[in-house]
């Protein structure tokens, strides 16, 4: 079964985790008057980066080239080691790197410690199975967020993040998302376009994220529990990043998801476990269809296989012309991007800190970022279980919930590798 996690006794579960004493600092920030909107040092931006792995490195850099005003002041991670390594490699920032021994944290409640450090904005980038609890904490707290995609790795998580985000929305704090597409100006001018009519009214449209396999961390080795082997591999466990239809090919799905502003209808989905060898129970490849209003069709396809032809590409269909979505549209009136195209992983952060300091209007992503990781998440669980998913199921009576009853490093049997038919809805 997809499935089969209950909280157990007082373990610390995903809803109660950020409850839990280690909160209290969290807590106390806020009953002595903590932050809930920007009150920065005139000209300093204090960030705290939670998951120091590739991402959250890279954008920690990504937000320090955004301004010369970025500081960051606090890492967080798991691993004592992976924060290390992140420490040394942005050590290149100089001045712009403030995060002291006293603000380097690690362990599970790590996210806290950075958030209670004093900083002003968030980065999250440790796995997504941990986002829900995270983006609660910081928003709980008066920060702004930069999060990372996905949001979420199930529909439990899903629902938290709108709650959060609404009550983001409610302190006025800013979120972008990791969703970079929609801060490059190829993707933004072409979609302005589209939504103008270039291409006529959206018939069918079809997204891929075809590449290679990612990284494997090595084998279980004798002594580490399996949360602990979980967690150095994350991206092999679908509690932690949602399967790689959820983890990577939203960005393609967003697209999807932007072009049509509207979630879909439902969806169908096929896939399996083909050439994947270690440990773990993600699949390795996914087809599916997502029906939107208007009897509109989006072919989704993303797989991870070794010595093959890579796609990860967007395409849309209309009644007058078609369009890549990302600088050229062919039909009555045919086009090609030719403006400036400024690196979107920096852009993200320049349009966040420019909302947080007043400088652009006020920017909440949050909830787009949710309906397209749900929408990804929903194709994995159609393909999963051979059953066709409704948004409306998924977001009103899907149960499922991928975490583990503890989050500490102990013993832990995950789902196994799924199996259409016999896999469970929930």
């Amino acid at each position: 079964m997809e499935n089969t996690l209950n909280p157990a006794g007082d373990s610390i579960s995903r809803r109660n985790f950020i409850r839990t004493s280690s909160s209290a600092a969290v807590t106390a920030t806020l009953l002595r008057g903590g932050r809930l909107g920007f009150t920065a040092a005139p000209g300093r931006i204090k960030v705290g980066v939670i998951g120091c792995g590739g991402r959250g490195t890279g954008a920690a850099q990504d937000c320090a080239k955004a301004s010369p005003d970025v500081e960051i002041y606090a890492l967080g991670d798991l691993f004592p080691a992976r924060l290390s390594r992140c420490r040394e490699t942005i050590a290149k920032l100089g001045s712009q790197l403030t995060a002291t021994d006293d603000r380097c944290f690690t362990g599970f409640d790590c996210f806290e410690k950075v958030i209670a450090s004093g900083v002003d904005m968030i980065i999250l980038a440790a796995p997504p199975g941990f986002r829900p609890a995270h983006f609660k904490a910081a928003i709980a707290a008066g920060k702004h967020v930069f999060t990372e995609k996905p949001v979420c790795v199930d529909a439990t998580g899903y629902r938290s993040v709108i709650a959060t985000a609404d009550e983001a929305s409610r302190k006025k704090l800013c979120v972008v998302a990791g969703t970079q597409r929609r801060h490059q100006n190829s993707y933004r001018e072409t979609m302005k376009l589209i939504k103008d009519g270039a291409i006529g009214e959206i018939v069918s449209a079809q997204c891929y994220w075809i590449g290679g396999p990612v990284h494997h961390r090595g084998e279980q080795t004798a002594g580490m529990s399996d949360i602990e082997f979980h967690c150095r591999n994350w991206y092999n466990w679908t509690w932690l990043c949602g399967d790689h239809i959820v983890e990577q090919h939203i960005h393609n799905i967003d697209i999807m998801h932007w072009a049509l502003d509207a979630p879909p209808l439902k969806c169908i989905g096929v896939g399996g476990r083909q050439a994947r060898q270690e440990k773990g129970n993600i699949w390795d490849h996914f087809s599916v269809e997502f029906e939107f209003p208007n009897n509109v069709r989006v072919a989704s396809y993303c797989a991870h296989f070794d010595k093959i032809k890579g796609r990860v590409a967007e395409q849309v269909e209309g009644t007058k012309g078609k369009s890549t979505c990302a600088g050229k549209i062919w039909g009555e009136k045919e086009w090609n991007f030719a403006g400036e195209n400024p690196n979107p992983y920096v852009q993200e952060h320049v349009d966040l800190i420019a909302a947080v300091t007043g400088k652009a209007p006020y920017v909440n992503e949050s909830r787009q970022v949710a309906d397209s990781t749900l929408m990804a998440v929903m194709g994995r669980m159609a393909a999963y279980t051979g059953q066709e998913i409704t948004w409306q199921w998924i977001t009103e009576q899907s149960k499922l919930d991928l975490a583990p009853p503890k989050l500490e490093f102990v013993s832990f049997q995950p789902h196994t590798v799924s199996v259409p038919g016999q896999t469970q809805l929930v």
